[in-house]
């Protein structure tokens, strides 16, 4: 895994500052320690920070082709980069190296803009054509490796794999964008293709970007896009069948390592899958890192356990104290904005804990997305029963009232929690289901925030996003909705940023095998009863795994990766939270009202409310302040791999 930077002149060739381009390079030594690349030329500088996974002698960046006209900055892993190998050679290209890398540049002179369309990976890159004047960007079909950028005044363009790199170039508006804020405590991320500043933009997931000098900076354009037909007839037995044989190759794809590897293994349905399937074409013992919680109500350790004695792993453990919640300046420092997903704690410790044994780390992201898997899948499926009763014409003013006159009850016994249940009954599909995965609802943020943002934002509410997307979903199937909402917003934003960021910190690459794109194709056929059934999620999934699986582990409730914040809250953290939250440096922000504020610290922390959720958001928010917009971005690592 690495890091990539860029500046280009859109208008002229003025020189690049070699220092410069360094300073925004090392902003990522974290990314890449092994080795520093930086390319200039009129108009134009690249810069690369590589951690050595594939050709370890011969594949530095930047990259160039036999005539050096082309050059590419490269993040990620090109998993069929050798079956692509053989057909580029067939069209007269000549390869100096084994690397990957390579045939990005050469994909680019056979294919053009099309290349992305054959690799099957993970990649952000950055490409130059001299000879056509022309800079090309592009990021993968499910946003697994991240890449922003920024059109400065002057006609500069930057890049970078992280803001931070952004950032250190000096000449970026550090603007807060508002409606990021609204997203933000909507969401506790800002998805794409925002950022938390409004000069500054992310390039969504199976987009690319081509620029050409003299040429106004051009929309990002989309080259890839799931379908979810659910047409395809298949029996569970060969559905199972099936989907057996292509875990497997999609695993077998990711096991191609110069270096030691790994896989994460907590013991959850999706992790263990990808074990069984490592164990299954490996002669050696598999590497595997699970976390256990000295609080037994998070811990799930013994689970993995299980399937590492299953398998004869070579398990690997480290224990998280009740208390390990020193790490929120270091989170706000890696995320680079406002990201309020707790369970980048332990997911910051399994990464630490990782690469003390390996370089590359295979895990289960995207199960629950493609599988159907979050309860919510299920509680919203239920829903639409509910609403397909009476039009929206009706439910709308008959639920919205009661939702708004019924008492929230976060203390009474669930049965007697019908506000939820009256607001997203009086919602369309959209806006119930976001709705129900907001941290701060509509009513929530509408106090939270002042007159002065509320009218910045002109009536924007983050429901847009998940409109946005409703809009391209083309499927009517209440599972298929949520499920392409899902991967499009909370898998890039929330899961994907945390990986990408934990691991990158201890300069871990993490690799997805639920997440290949084929399989992901494939999976969008199946009917949505082949996911959910009844009561149980990831149906299909649980039963191709009997064979491999304890009867335990598969069909166990789902636990998750979660730290106990309301305790610290009313504990530990009470005055930090207490500090933060009614201190001058979100009072200056000018964007909260410092009374609503009040009552959300006080409420928690009386017990008549359970605010955790949203006070740790808030919190989030004020590191960011503190860590990235106060500081002054350093040329240094943020972590030394362990």
């Amino acid at each position: 895994m690495c890091g990539i930077v860029g500046i280009f002149d859109t208008r002229d060739r003025r020189e690049v500052s070699r220092n410069l381009l360094s300073r925004m390079n090392e902003t990522q030594y974290h990314r890449g320690p092994d080795e520093c690349g930086i390319h200039i030329e009129p108009g134009l500088g690249l810069g690369h920070r590589r951690l050595s996974i594939i050709d370890l002698s011969t594949g530095q960046q930047p990259l160039f082709n036999e005539d050096n006209s082309v050059v590419v900055v490269f993040n990620g892993e090109i998993y069929n980069y050798q079956q692509l190998i053989p057909e580029l050679v067939a069209l007269g290209h000549r390869f100096r190296t084994r690397s990957d890398t390579e045939v990005i540049v050469h994909g680019w002179e056979a294919w053009g803009e099309a290349c992305v369309e054959r690799f099957r990976g993970m990649f952000a890159f950055a490409l130059w054509d001299r000879n056509r004047s022309t800079l090309f960007l592009a990021r993968d079909r499910l946003g697994v490796k991240p890449l922003c950028y920024a059109l400065l005044p002057d006609g500069t363009f930057i890049f970078g794999s992280e803001l931070k790199s952004l950032l250190a170039h000096g000449a970026l508006n550090r603007e807060i964008d508002p409606c990021a804020i609204e997203e933000y405590f909507a969401l506790g991320y800002v998805p794409e293709p925002r950022t938390i500043f409004r000069h500054a933009r992310k390039l969504p997931p199976a987009h690319t970007l081509t620029i050409r000098r003299g040429v106004a900076l051009p929309e990002p354009v989309v080259y890839w896009d799931p379908r979810f037909t659910l047409d395809r007839r298949l029996s569970v037995t060969d559905a199972s069948a099936e989907l057996a044989q292509r875990l497997d190759e999609s695993v077998r794809l990711r096991l191609i390592s110069e270096v030691p590897l790994g896989a994460f293994l907590s013991g959850g349905v999706d992790s263990s899958a990808v074990v069984a399937s490592m164990a299954g074409m490996s002669s050696e013992p598999v590497n595997t890192c699970s976390i256990s919680f000295a609080d037994p109500a998070y811990d799930e350790s013994h689970y993995a356990r299980q399937v590492a004695e299953r398998y004869k792993t070579r398990h690997y453990v480290d224990r998280v104290e009740s208390e390990d919640f020193d790490l929120i300046d270091d989170l706000a420092r890696l995320y680079d904005e406002p990201f309020a997903d707790s369970s980048a704690i332990p997911t910051y410790r399994v990464c630490q804990l990782a690469r003390k044994h390996v370089t590359v780390a295979l895990s289960g992201d995207g199960g629950d997305e493609n599988f159907g898997g979050y309860r919510r899948y299920r509680l919203h499926m239920m829903e639409e029963r509910m609403r397909a009763l009476l039009p929206l014409s009706m439910r709308r003013p008959m639920f919205g009232l009661l939702g708004q006159a019924y008492p929230k009850a976060d203390w009474a016994p669930r049965m007697f929690r019908a506000k939820s249940t009256f607001e997203v009954l009086g919602r369309n599909s959209v806006e119930a289901y976001f709705h129900g995965v907001s941290i701060l609802r509509d009513p929530m943020r509408r106090r939270l925030f002042t007159d002065s943002l509320r009218s910045q934002l002109g009536g924007y509410n983050a429901v847009e996003v998940f409109h946005r997307h409703a809009r391209q979903a083309n499927t009517e199937d209440p599972l298929a909705l949520v499920q392409y909402l899902d991967l499009k917003t909370y898998l890039v934003g929330d899961i994907n940023t945390k990986v990408d960021r934990a691991s990158m910190a201890h300069s871990l690459e993490v690799r997805e095998p639920l997440m290949d794109h084929p399989l992901v194709e494939w999976l969008a056929t199946l009917p949505s009863s082949f996911k959910v059934r009844g009561q149980e999620g990831k149906w299909l999934l649980k039963k191709t795994l009997e064979p491999r699986l304890p009867r335990e582990i598969l069909y166990r409730p789902k636990m998750g990766f979660a730290v106990p914040l309301a305790r610290w809250f009313r504990g530990p953290l009470r005055e930090r939270v207490r500090h933060a939250l009614l201190g001058e440096r979100l009072a200056a922000t000018g964007f909260f009202d410092q009374r609503y504020l009040a009552q959300l610290v006080d409420r928690h922390e009386s017990g008549v409310s359970d605010n955790s959720s949203s006070l740790w958001t808030l919190l989030m928010f004020d590191a960011f302040l503190r860590n990235v917009l106060d500081a002054q971005t350093e040329s240094r690592p943020l972590h030394k791999a362990a």
